[in-house]
């Protein structure tokens, strides 16, 4: 069969997952348009009985009252340090233990990798009453502590595993070669295997920053009376009234939430696609 016939055989095909490709997409994004759409609504459009996907009175009063709001800087910087320590971290100490082990042989090796495993299958929420308690025998509710220390516990044993494919992807030989001349084994670690599996740290930081930035849970759970300590998702709450919901406020904090996500992603996008695709090669 000639290169034309194959081309024409196989179009259709390809035509298809094209097509099936953006209906995929367009229903991902979907949710994101209409929670900036209803963001720059008036209150009177998204309170209607028949909403429309587009306005034509865009309003940013919703954005004002968002950022009019007291506690809202002190909100976003809490959850920016939050976050931000949980990805460093997770992502330094998660690179140590993927190097022991994956480069050195000790005694229940593989216990301790399939404990990475099945810390991976136990939901969160079955795990929020202990660390309450856990909490507050350390006397860490109210503060910081408590949301980073459980989201460190929970990203770490992922982080772990798929670096464990990057450490081991890198030749042994490399590392004697290293040996050779004159390296020393925190000179190697450093300077030779961290640049190499940094685009894998780069997408594991990814999952921990959006899980730790994103949490409600903990956040509810563990910040009791103190909201100078609280996070961003808690600033959701101001605008949940038992007498009415101010849904514009809602989709607006939740769009300046999602902000600083796009960012992330903008600034790791060449590194999280060679990271995923070094994780699937492996």
């Amino acid at each position: 069969m000639s290169l034309p016939s194959l081309l024409r055989v196989r179009r259709p095909g390809r035509l298809a997952a094209e097509a099936a490709a953006l209906l995929i997409a367009a229903a991902v994004a979907f949710p994101l348009y209409w929670m900036v759409l209803s963001a720059l609504k008036p209150a009177g459009e998204i309170q209607s009985t028949h909403p429309r996907p587009w306005t034509l009175s865009p309003s940013l009063d919703s954005f004002r009252r968002v950022f009019q709001q007291q506690d809202f800087g002190r909100y976003f910087l809490n959850s920016l340090l939050v976050a931000g320590t949980v990805v460093i971290v997770s992502a330094l100490i998660a690179f140590l233990a993927a190097t022991a082990v994956t480069r050195f042989r000790f005694r229940f090796r593989t216990t301790l990798l399939i404990m990475f495993l099945v810390a991976q299958m136990v939901p969160v929420e079955a795990l929020t009453i202990p660390l309450f308690f856990l909490m507050r025998d350390f006397g860490q509710l109210n503060t910081l502590g408590s949301l980073i220390l459980p989201h460190l516990a929970f990203s770490l044993p992922f982080a772990i595993w798929m670096l464990r494919g990057f450490v081991k992807a890198v030749p042994d030989a490399l590392e004697e070669a290293a040996y050779i001349d004159g390296a020393s084994r925190t000179r190697f670690l450093w300077q030779i295997l961290f640049p190499l599996v940094f685009p894998g740290l780069v997408a594991t930081s990814v999952f921990s920053f959006i899980s730790t930035w994103n949490d409600f849970l903990f956040a509810k759970s563990f910040i009791i009376s103190d909201t100078s300590q609280s996070t961003l998702p808690m600033a959701l709450l101001v605008f949940l009234k038992p007498d009415e919901n101010d849904w514009g406020g809602v989709m607006a904090a939740s769009t300046v939430m999602t902000v600083p996500v796009l960012v992330f992603f903008v600034l790791v996008q060449r590194r999280l696609v060679s990271g995923l695709g070094g994780a699937v090669k492996d």
